[in-house]
C-alpha cells in the first residue's frame, strides 16, 4: 500500500477492453477522472483527491493502461491513443456513470484532451495540467522529433526505439525515477545554461544529465519507494510504449485534424516546465483551439509536476473550476 493512504480510498479493479483497470476511488458527487502521466501512477493524484472529496466530488484515479495494477498488454499498438480512451471509457460506465469530467497530466493531459474530443457524449468537461492542448496536424510526429537538439537527440525519439531505454531505466528504476524527477522539478532542475536533460548526447544515457543524489522537495523516500516499486514490477515497457505510438495516433485521428476542444475547460502549466514554455504557441493559440477554456493558470516558479509540487494550490484550483461548471445531465 502506500506510504500515506487515506483511510476511505477504495481501491478497485474494473473490466477494460485490455482486461482490467486498477481505479482509486474517493468521495462521493459528480464523477472526476484523474489521468496520470509518464513515469507515475494513480498515486501523483493523492494530494487532490481529499480535496475533490471534500468538495463533494467523487475523485477516480487509474492506473493507466501498462502500469501500477492495470493489463500490460504485449503488443505496442496496443497502446495507441484511442485504446486508451476507450479504458477512460469503460471506467466511467464500470463506475456506475454515463459521463465525467476528465483532468490529466503530462501525457494524462493528451489522453485526457483526445477522450473528450472522440467522446464529448461522456466527457463533459477537460482538465489539461502541464501539456497544453495542440490539436492533431503537421507533419509525422517522428519526423519532427528527429529534427531536434542538433548533435544531441530528443528524448521522445530516444524512447520510441523498443528496449533501448529499458536497458538503461531497468537496472536502477529507483535511481533513475529520482533523477528523472529532480530533472523536472523548479528546486532540483539543472541550472540555465547547464545541458538539457530532455536530450541525449552522443554515447551517453538520458540519465547522465539528471541530477545527483538530491530529491526534489515534494518527493519523501516513502513517496520514491513507492514509484520505484510499481515499476519494479511492472518493467517499463508497458509506460513506454505511449511514446512508440505517436505516428499511429497521428493516423488514427488523421478526421480530427485541427479540432478544437469545445467543452469547459482548463489549464495549469509550471512557468519552470519546458511544457509550458517549448509550447508557448499552443497555449497563445487556445482562443481557438480551446474555446470553452474557463480557468487558465500559470505556476510562477513551478516545474512539471505541478499537482505534487503545488498540491494546495492545484487542489483549490481544480475545486474552484468543477464548481463554476454546468450540473451534470441526469
Amino acid at each position: 500500500m502506500p506510504p500515506h493512504p487515506a483511510n476511505d480510498l477504495t481501491h478497485r479493479i474494473v473490466p477494460s477492453p485490455a482486461g482490467r483497470l486498477h481505479v482509486v476511488e474517493q468521495g462521493t458527487g459528480p464523477l472526476v477522472l484523474l489521468v496520470h502521466g509518464f513515469p507515475e501512477s494513480w498515486y501523483s493524484w493523492r494530494h487532490q483527491m481529499p480535496a475533490l472529496a471534500a468538495a463533494g466530488y467523487r475523485a477516480a484515479a487509474v492506473d493507466v493502461r501498462g502500469y501500477g495494477r492495470s493489463s500490460k498488454p504485449a503488443a505496442t499498438d496496443a497502446y495507441r491513443m484511442l485504446e486508451l480512451v476507450a479504458d477512460n471509457v469503460a471506467a466511467v460506465h464500470a463506475l456506475g456513470e454515463r459521463t465525467a469530467v476528465v483532468v490529466g497530466h503530462d501525457w494524462g493531459s493528451v489522453i485526457a484532451a483526445n477522450s473528450a474530443l472522440t467522446r464529448p457524449d461522456v466527457f463533459r468537461a477537460v482538465g489539461l495540467l502541464s501539456v497544453p492542448y495542440a490539436p492533431r496536424g503537421g507533419p509525422r510526429p517522428s519526423t519532427v522529433f528527429t529534427s531536434m537538439g542538433g548533435d544531441d537527440e530528443f528524448y521522445v525519439s530516444y524512447f520510441q526505439e523498443p528496449g533501448r531505454a529499458e536497458a538503461e531505466i531497468e537496472p536502477d528504476v529507483r535511481g533513475w525515477l529520482a533523477g528523472f524527477y529532480a530533472a523536472l522539478s523548479a528546486d532540483t532542475m539543472p541550472a540555465p545554461g547547464a545541458p538539457d536533460p530532455h536530450f541525449v548526447g552522443p554515447g551517453e544515457t538520458l540519465r547522465d544529465r539528471f541530477p545527483a543524489r538530491r530529491l526534489p522537495g515534494w518527493l519523501s523516500e516513502a513517496d520514491l519507494d513507492f514509484y520505484a516499486g510499481e515499476f519494479e514490477r511492472t518493467g517499463m515497457s508497458g509506460a513506454l510504449a505511449r511514446y512508440r505510438n505517436m505516428d499511429r495516433d497521428w493516423a488514427d485521428l488523421a478526421d480530427h485534424d485541427g479540432a478544437p476542444l469545445t467543452q469547459p475547460s482548463l489549464f495549469i502549466g509550471g512557468g519552470l516546465d519546458a511544457s509550458t514554455t517549448w509550447m508557448a504557441d499552443a497555449i497563445e493559440a487556445f482562443p481557438r483551439t480551446l474555446p470553452g477554456l474557463t480557468s487558465c493558470h500559470i505556476l510562477d516558479g513551478c516545474g512539471h509536476w505541478l499537482q505534487q509540487e503545488r498540491p494546495a494550490e492545484t487542489g483549490r484550483i481544480l475545486t474552484d473550476w468543477l464548481a463554476d461548471l454546468p450540473e451534470p445531465a441526469c
